[in-house]
């Protein structure tokens, strides 16, 4: 049954965004880990490279330890992810109506920049706090748990400051990460529609356009603009993570003292590829299967909750 009234679409929009983002996340949980142990450059695995540092992490903690701290993720990530593909839907929906060539035609990248940076600021905390459980190696624990890890922060690094520490960059970084997700997704799955509708589409009546893209269709779209969006947003993601792990070794934290002095210090002492673009290539071993998987998932969501997935190629 197609949707009553507004509040029933935005229901069905947050449980299938939300549905999409634990299975995103967990699927590429353990590169997640390994990604920010090599952002941060902890001393336990900083020689290490993808594949060195996950071996070392199953040899020196365990197997289940590819897992820290995805826990916290999946606390953020439901509400992280629902918010954001309600938002950009709601966003698309009102952006489409208004008549500025500008936004007309970046009417999705838009929508998608301002879905990012509402979901973002609804969850940063819990990412923060992800991050400093993920970047814990066994035998160094300085927190036990989600609550302690905020009770902690809270009280000795300066009240919630400290659970927003790196929300700059994060928003710098996510306008073009979720504007070029969003607006790359929509333009390939056009594309797919308009010169592809028999090879990566099938009939689908109920939908905008008569057709919905096949799962091949699906996973190709999310996969491409995954990977444009984080080689956009990539430097930025790496000032953020230092920034939320200055606290956590005294070493580190001279890169607590804001985005700007973070990033001119990371690339003044690792240069460009081995400080801004450090840990890329598992960046991308990741984020296109999480991309993916991603957009994959809340589309077949969208089918399974008789939500509209296509759109007029007219």
């Amino acid at each position: 049954m197609e949707p009553k009234n507004d509040v029933d679409f935005i229901l069905r929009n947050l449980l299938a965004g939300g549905v999409a983002g634990m299975c995103a996340k967990t699927a590429v949980a353990p590169l997640d880990r390994i990604k920010i142990l090599l952002q941060a450059q902890s001393v336990h695995y900083k020689h290490h490279g993808v594949f060195g540092g996950l071996t070392a992490i199953v040899k020196q903690e365990s197997i289940f330890a590819l897992y820290k701290g995805n826990g916290a993720q999946m606390v953020r990530i439901f509400p992280y992810a629902a918010t954001q593909f309600t938002s950009f839907e709601i966003y698309k929906k009102y952006l489409s109506v208004i008549n500025i060539p500008m936004v007309q035609h970046g009417d999705k990248f838009v929508a998608g920049a301002a879905a990012g940076v509402t979901a973002v600021t609804l969850t940063y905390p819990l990412d923060t706090i992800r991050a400093r459980l993920a970047f814990q190696v066994t035998g160094e624990h300085r927190y036990t748990g989600i609550a302690n890890t905020a009770m902690t922060m809270f009280r000795t690094e300066g009240g919630i400051h400290a659970l927003y520490r790196g929300f700059v960059p994060t928003m710098v970084g996510m306008i073009p990460y979720a504007g070029f997700s969003f607006y790359c997704f929509e333009s390939l799955k056009y594309l797919c529609m308009k010169y592809a509708p028999t090879s990566l589409c099938r009939k689908c009546d109920r939908n905008t356009g008569g057709l919905v893209l096949t799962v091949p269709g699906k996973l190709v779209c999310g996969g491409l603009a995954g990977a444009v969006a984080q080689s956009v947003s990539y430097p930025l993601d790496v000032t953020r993570r230092r920034m939320q792990l200055a606290c956590m070794d005294p070493n580190t934290a001279k890169f607590g003292a804001g985005m700007i002095k973070t990033l001119t210090l990371i690339y003044r002492e690792n240069g460009i590829t081995k400080g801004l673009y450090r840990g890329m290539s598992i960046n991308y071993l990741r984020a296109i299967p999480m991309v993916a998987t991603s957009f994959s998932t809340y589309e077949l969501m969208k089918q399974l909750l008789q939500l509209d997935t296509g759109m007029s190629v007219a």
